[in-house]
């Protein structure tokens, strides 16, 4: 009798678990779902959802920017663009054979006005389809005649 019991109590609890997990779950789609709109609402486009540690973040594009969470990356600043795979390019777009001063350290130092600066680029480890969607709309930019740069590097 008191086997039953216990095991009634386990159960009851178990289902209210399985009932709150649910609704985080549904609170959760709720809001990724009011994000999406929002950018959308804003003529924005999405092209993925990238995940992060607390959250999705949106990739999103509108005819002059393209969107990372609360960044924006000017179309008109992008000149090239890689996919990278465990750090090797397995597709590039954009200019080629820019003049780089390659460190033994990796770091590059490209001169402007004679001032060494550090090139600054932003890495984002992501799953294949990922990486191939955001790659593949900056490679349409690019393409479409728009010579700007992901990479963070200024222009030159």
């Amino acid at each position: 009798m008191i086997r039953d019991v216990f095991a009634g109590v386990i159960a009851a609890g178990l289902l209210f678990l399985a009932a709150r997990l649910a609704t985080t779950l549904r609170s959760y789609r709720r809001a990724q779902q009011r994000t999406r709109e929002r950018e959308e609402a804003l003529g924005r486009t999405v092209i993925a959802e990238i995940p992060s540690e607390d959250n999705l973040l949106l990739f999103t594009e509108d005819a002059g920017r393209f969107y990372y969470g609360g960044r924006a990356i000017d179309k008109d600043q992008i000149v090239s663009a890689q996919l990278l795979i465990n750090g090797v390019a397995v597709g590039q777009v954009g200019q080629e054979g820019r003049d780089r001063e390659e460190r033994q350290d990796g770091l590059e130092r490209p001169e402007e006005g004679g001032i060494p600066r550090d090139r600054w680029d932003v890495r984002i480890d992501v799953s294949q389809e990922l990486a191939r969607a955001v790659f593949d709309a900056v490679k349409r930019t690019i393409a479409g005649g728009d010579h700007h740069s992901v990479s963070g590097a200024p222009p030159r």
